[in-house]
C-alpha cells in the first residue's frame, strides 16, 4: 500500500480514538502505520530536511487539522480524545473525508448533518504544506545547483581554482584567504593541483586536485592522485570534479588504507557552494515557526 496523504488519515485516525479514551500521538503513529501497512523502509523515509519522518509528519498534520475542526480535543500534555462532533462525523462515508468536508462539517455543527451530507468532496491534497514547502525548496536547490555547474563550465580554469579556494576557506580550511591562495597552485607534482592547510593553525595539509571534467572520472585518475599523495608522503587528499565518479573510482578510494581521499563530484560541489554561500545570493527568506513548548511548560 502506498503511503497515504494526510487527508486520507482523517477517517482512520478518528475511528482509532472513537472509544472516547485518552490517546497520544506516538500511539496513533504506531496504530496508523499498521492500519496503512507502512513498511519499516517507509517509516525511515524522511522529509527533505531530514528532521522528521514523512509518515509521522502526515499523522501530526492530520491531528492538527482534526483539532482545528473540533473533531478531537487536547486533554493534557501530548494527549487528546475524540469530541461529540468527532463521533457525529464518523456516521458519514469515509470517502468524503477531506479538508473541505471536515471544516464545513465543523462550521455547520451537529445540527447541520443533512447540509454537510451534500458537501462536494473536491480534490485531496497529497501532502501537508510543510512537506510541500520542503520538497519545493529541495527542487529549487537542484535547479540552482545545475545552474552553478553550467556557469562553472563557462568560466576559466583559473576562476575554478579560485572558486575551490573560496569554498574551502568558507568551510574552515586554509587559514586566511591569503594563505589559501598562495597554497593552491604552488605544487606542480603530477596529479596534485595544490596544497591547503587543514585548519587555521596549519597542523596538517590537504592535497587537492580540482578539474572541470565533463566525462565520468574513472579509477585510473583516482589511482594517479593516490600515487601522487604517496609520493609526497601525504595522508589526506581531496579530488574535485564538475562531473561524476565511476563506481570503480569510489571503490578504489575505499581500498586505499594508507591515505584518506575524499571525492567531491559536481552535484556535491554545487550543494556545498549553496550551503556556504559561494557564488549565490539570497532572494527571499521565509521563517517557519512553531509553538515553543518550553514557554508553555507550566500548562
Amino acid at each position: 500500500m502506498a503511503m497515504p496523504d494526510y487527508q486520507s488519515i482523517y477517517y482512520p485516525f478518528l475511528r482509532s480514538i472513537e472509544d472516547g479514551k485518552e490517546h497520544s500521538i506516538r500511539e496513533m503513529i504506531e496504530n496508523l502505520s499498521r492500519c496503512f501497512d507502512i513498511t519499516d523502509e517507509e517509516k525511515k523515509e524522511r522529509l527533505p530536511n531530514g528532521k522528521q519522518g514523512k509518515f509521522e509528519n502526515r499523522v501530526r498534520w492530520a491531528q492538527m487539522r482534526l483539532k482545528k475542526a473540533e473533531l478531537l480535543e487536547t486533554t493534557g500534555w501530548g494527549k487528546f480524545k475524540i469530541t461529540d462532533l468527532g463521533h457525529d462525523i464518523l456516521k458519514f462515508d469515509p470517502s468524503k473525508f477531506n479538508d473541505k468536508f471536515i471544516m464545513e462539517f465543523s462550521d455547520s455543527g451537529t445540527n447541520g448533518l443533512q447540509y454537510t451530507e451534500e458537501i462536494n468532496n473536491g480534490e485531496k491534497a497529497d501532502k501537508p504544506p510543510e512537506e510541500v514547502l520542503e520538497e519545493t525548496h529541495e527542487e529549487l536547490r537542484k535547479q540552482l545547483a545545475q545552474e552553478l555547474l553550467e556557469r562553472i563550465m563557462d568560466c576559466s580554469p583559473q576562476f575554478f581554482e579560485n572558486l575551490v579556494v573560496d569554498l574551502l576557506v568558507a568551510m574552515g580550511y586554509g587559514g586566511s584567504r591569503k594563505d589559501a591562495g598562495q597554497a593552491v597552485g604552488r605544487s606542480s607534482d603530477g596529479g596534485i593541483d595544490g596544497i591547503i592547510k587543514e585548519d587555521r593553525l596549519g597542523l596538517d595539509a590537504v592535497y587537492i586536485q580540482a578539474k572541470r571534467w565533463q566525462t565520468t572520472v574513472g579509477s585510473p585518475t583516482v589511482r594517479e592522485f593516490a600515487g601522487s599523495l604517496m609520493g609526497q608522503n601525504a595522508r589526506k587528499g581531496v579530488l574535485i570534479t564538475t562531473s561524476q565518479f565511476s563506481n570503480e573510482a569510489k571503490a578504489y578510494v575505499c581500498a586505499v588504507p594508507q591515505t584518506k581521499i575524499v571525492l567531491i563530484d559536481g552535484e556535491q560541489l554545487a550543494q556545498l557552494m549553496i550551503d556556504h554561500d559561494i557564488g549565490v545570493a539570497d532572494v527571499a527568506t521565509y521563517r517557519i515557526k512553531k509553538a515553543d513548548l518550553d514557554y508553555f511548560g507550566e500548562f
